[in-house]
């Protein structure tokens, strides 16, 4: 399982938009939020090309600031 850290989310409604816009990244499954361990985790499908850039930019296309991603 992948994760990236996320700074800005304060509430269900948050860690939904995050989910949203990672699960719309082709590749990315299993999207899950959490604003109080400020990150999302979720799974990369074997054989996909997802890129570090390409997840920062969904978070930051949720409306918030992605810090890092550790795969």
């Amino acid at each position: 399982m992948a994760k990236v850290k996320v700074e800005g989310m304060a509430c269900a409604h948050c860690e939904a938009r995050v989910q949203k816009f990672l699960g719309e990244v082709p590749g990315i499954t299993d999207v899950k939020a959490d604003r109080t361990a400020k990150e999302a985790q979720f799974n990369i499908g074997d054989g996909c090309a997802v890129t570090d850039e390409a997840i920062m930019e969904a978070v930051r296309k949720a409306g918030f600031t992605p810090i890092e991603v550790h795969r």
